[in-house]
């Protein structure tokens, strides 16, 4: 097994790495193109001759508004070869979203699709500069704000062979990745060199990512963990598969039969669409080259865990992660072998991290003792980008406060009870809302729930619930039921919406503030019940 060279200080050393290696190896499958190692190298040397020609400087911004695909790979790669800081913004944002994001970010450059020029209109007063995917007019407010314009496709397909080799300072800014904002406002995590390779190698390492691997990716590389499924397989030499239709699982099964998938990553809202409304079960025979499935992003429910166990082939692993934006992406992972024995654990740290359980005066708890989850490693963010407040808040002496509180057992798995801010008081009782979320799924009739607080007409925190059948049949007056049998009142939603499916962010995480609008509006469709 080849891992990722010891002496790699830079990001797109991976890439140069495996171009050299492998030059002919298809390195990425995107709709219906096939671009080799040396295609996506030479791409990225052209991206970033012409930022240098624009006269970019050392960790300057640069804004990328583009779908997954090879474009956002070249110009990914690209801006770092500059020497420039890599501002992904995702597609799915809201014109003002991404004015907002632009004004804060002030880059030096935007690089945008053609199709996502719509995104720009509230960028007006912003002059940068903007390349499209082709030639022509451009709308007349877009175009009277940056300074040039030029064509991306053109751009990508020049001759440019030779790698720019420049002096770069491994701890400064490589990316600024934008948090997904479900615990408020969305926050720039500024991460540098050092603490995406440390993560890089770090998940190399335990995933055992080779040359031979075929990487399935439907999450957004604008996304931590999307991104971090791109440069451990480019930094393996491996193959990835970019699928952007991820509401289409049978044609996901396809192709994955289609490519000898080896891996396929989601958070808990992907495998609970996979085991619910996808084809997987047909599927079991037909995937002999899947070795593992990897969970990150958010607790994902036993009763999901299990029915994925019984859907994927004997063979394919389930890999259980833990991580965050500020950490380059993983902080844990809980070894495969273990999956049963520990099924509500995160494992252990992952190599090059240490987590320690701390108590809110700093001290370390002892195994069994609950704290807040403290991390340790070169993967840990610089800080929140403009924000010293913030950063200030998160990180000290001891490492990057999570906000997720739990404990390690006496062989130092990490187990977790909740965030901070998922802690609220109903009826003078503390609370955590992850708990009463995993007693509905317990029900087996319910494959997604969002529990939410909102203030009761008397003063104080009432609960509301919004949750997803697993059938048609299935009412609110079941859940309703299920609850009152397992949960002391104190705990039990006050009310139940059914829901088709629940509100989700761009990233595919369930979005609690949204899923609180449709509640308390009662726009959802679907029964209701009031808890006794």
């Amino acid at each position: 097994m080849i891992q990722p060279a010891a002496s790699t200080a830079l990001i797109h050393d991976f890439l140069e790495t495996s171009a050299a290696l492998y030059p002919g190896h298809c390195a990425v499958v995107c709709d219906s193109g096939r671009y080799t190692y040396a295609h996506i190298n030479e791409a990225a040397n052209a991206m970033a001759a012409e930022l240098l020609d624009l006269g970019l400087q050392r960790s300057d911004p640069v804004v990328v508004l583009c779908k997954n695909g090879f474009e956002y790979i070249a110009c990914y790669y690209g801006i770092l070869k500059a020497g420039g800081c890599v501002v992904p913004v995702n597609p799915g944002f809201t014109a003002p979203d991404i004015a907002s994001f632009v004004r804060f970010v002030q880059p030096h450059s935007i690089i945008v699709e053609r199709a996502l020029l719509a995104g720009l209109r509230e960028c007006a007063d912003t002059p940068s500069f903007l390349m499209t995917q082709k030639n022509g007019d451009l709308p007349g407010r877009i175009s009277a704000a940056f300074k040039n314009a030029g064509a991306l496709d053109e751009i990508l397909y020049r001759p440019c062979p030779g790698n720019p080799h420049l002096a770069i300072d491994a701890a400064g800014g490589a990316s600024i990745i934008f948090t997904s904002g479900s615990t408020g406002r969305p926050k720039g995590v500024l991460l540098s060199h050092k603490n995406i390779v440390a993560n890089t190698r770090s998940i190399c390492r335990y995933l055992a990512i080779t040359h031979g691997d075929v990487q399935m990716v439907v999450l957004p590389f604008t996304y931590v963990m999307g991104k971090s499924l791109l440069n451990t397989h480019i930094a393996a030499g491996a193959r990835v598969v970019i699928n952007n239709q991820f509401a289409f699982t049978a044609a996901v099964l396809r192709q994955m039969e289609r490519e000898q998938v080896t891996s396929f990553s989601g958070v808990p809202s992907t495998y609970a669409q996979l085991v619910t409304k996808s084809p997987l079960r047909e599927y079991r025979d037909r995937l002999p080259w899947l070795r593992y499935c990897s969970q990150a992003g958010g607790h994902m429910a036993r009763p999901v865990k299990m029915l994925l166990r019984k859907l994927l082939p004997p063979h394919t692993n389930i890999v259980v992660m833990y991580g965050a934006t500020e950490a380059s992406a993983r902080l844990t992972y809980l070894e495969p072998h273990r999956f049963h024995e520990k099924i509500e654990s995160i494992g252990k740290a992952i190599p090059g991290v240490v987590i320690t359980i701390r108590d809110e005066r700093g001290r370390e708890l002892p195994p069994g003792k609950e704290g807040e989850l403290v991390a340790q490693g070169d993967n840990i963010m610089m800080g929140y980008y403009k924000d010293p407040e913030a950063t200030g808040q998160v990180l000290d002496s001891f490492g990057y406060h999570t906000g997720d509180y739990g404990y390690k057992d006496e062989e130092g798995f990490l187990f977790i009870s909740g965030r901070r801010d998922e802690l609220v008081k109903v009826s003078g009782y503390r609370v955590n809302i992850a708990e009463i979320e995993e007693c509905i799924l317990e029900s087996g009739l319910a494959i997604e729930c969002a529990v939410v607080p909102v203030t009761s007409d008397l003063g104080g925190a009432k609960l509301l619930a919004m949750a997803s059948g697993v059938g048609a049949s299935v009412s609110a007056a079941d859940l309703h039921r299920y609850c009152m049998e397992h949960l002391p009142l104190f705990k039990r939603p006050k009310e139940i919406v059914m829901s088709k499916s629940i509100p989700k962010n761009i990233n595919g995480k369930i979005d609690r503030d949204q899923c609180r609008v449709q509640l308390m509006n009662q726009k959802t469709t679907g029964r209701s019940i009031c808890a006794a």
